[in-house]
């Protein structure tokens, strides 16, 4: 078993009810959920092995056929939940936009409480529904914190997502948060457009996207991110 421990009541079971959610998709890889209480969480563990040769293929298409099949009326979730150690903000809203702007970026610039990233953010905010508009989808299930250091690798060497921030979101936000940190091949990208192809232009936005999680780590390591934040605001004013 693996255990996961909480020094935060309560997050063991919003991590629970993240990957629960994601289980019933029935497609993506997980760590099967044991149990869990006020501090702790217990998973199976996973023995890894090497990746398999077309990890980044498996993943791509994986990924791509739980947001075509996993969707929901309203962006959100039944609760709000965290992402890293912060709190994400997850309440119901039909506009995309919208819920982007309030829920995530407002959120995150608000416990900020910084001048320069607060007036960068007024500047863009009128522009997000221009930026955003003709990109309706259904909502559809995202991972949430989908980084390379949260896809292991399973005992058959193929992908194994870990660690969520679950909500019914955009999925060109969660290909945004993969272009953050890297990781991700071509590979990757090609196989998930053969399955659920985007639009040809998604990658425009990715700068918007990874905003928000640029902002969350601001939030939570400091100022050294205030430069790139401002740096991805200045990408659309």
């Amino acid at each position: 078993y693996f255990v996961k421990q909480y020094s935060d009541r309560g997050l063991p079971g919003l991590e629970a009810h993240g990957l629960s959610a994601l289980a019933e998709s029935g497609i993506v890889k997980l760590p099967e959920l044991i149990n869990f209480d006020e501090h702790y969480l217990v998973l199976r563990f996973i023995e890894q092995a090497p990746r398999c040769r077309d990890f980044q293929t498996l993943l791509g298409r994986d990924l791509a056929r739980m947001h075509k099949a996993a969707t929901a009326k309203e962006f959100g979730f039944f609760e709000d939940n965290f992402i890293g150690s912060i709190p994400q903000k997850n309440c119901c809203m039909t506009d995309w936009s919208g819920f982007f702007i309030e829920n995530r970026i407002d959120f995150q610039i608000e416990r900020a409480a910084d001048e320069q990233l607060s007036e960068g953010w007024q500047q863009l905010r009128r522009r997000v529904p221009e930026l955003l508009a003709g990109t309706e989808e259904a909502p559809c299930l995202i991972h949430g914190d989908l980084w390379a250091g949260n896809v292991i690798s399973g005992p058959d060497g193929g992908p194994v997502l870990i660690d969520p921030a679950v909500y019914y979101g955009h999925r060109e936000m969660e290909l945004g948060m993969t272009r953050l940190f890297g990781g991700f091949t071509e590979e990757f990208y090609s196989s998930y457009d053969a399955e659920f192809p985007l639009k040809p232009d998604w990658r425009e936005r990715t700068n918007l996207y990874i905003l928000y999680h640029v902002l969350n780590h601001f939030n939570m390591f400091g100022g050294g991110y205030r430069p790139q934040a401002l740096s991805l605001m200045r990408t659309y004013l």
